[in-house]
């Protein structure tokens, strides 16, 4: 007998362009963000990314997820510098090929007022494709 698939995620998730979409991280000791990557996909509540370094799950991190400007164009969001910068734990990870380490971060908070809000404008301006479960 087959089981349904079920879905355990508490927020949906949205598909970035990886190759559009900059990801910087620094773990909280650090002043600087010293990683810089590419964003896979995103939710309310979480991160899947690549950096040529991998973290190990676990640790806390600061990012700054560079949103690209033809997402943010229905937002009001207007200028250069649209950033949503965020706290989270990297939850998993996955080193085994050779190239970039891909992993995920639960949100443990967001930084700034208004970051949460503008990323949801993102997701809700329709542009990016929802992740399937």
């Amino acid at each position: 007998m087959h089981s349904p698939s079920v879905n355990r995620r508490r927020f949906e998730r949205f598909q970035l362009p990886p190759a559009y979409t900059a990801i910087h991280v620094r773990t909280l000791d650090e002043e600087t963000f010293k990683y810089d990557g590419h964003t896979y996909d995103i939710s309310e509540g979480g991160v899947q990314f690549e950096l040529d370094y991998p973290i190990e799950p676990g640790t806390a991190v600061a990012v700054q997820i560079d949103l690209p400007p033809a997402l943010m164009s229905h937002t009001g969001d207007v200028g250069p510098g649209r950033a949503v910068f965020l706290f989270g734990n990297i939850v998993w990870l996955d080193d085994s090929e050779p190239g970039p380490a891909r992993m995920a971060l639960a949100i443990t908070r967001y930084a700034r007022a208004g970051d949460r809000e503008r990323l949801i404008r993102v997701f809700a301006g329709g542009q990016l494709a929802r992740v399937a479960a």
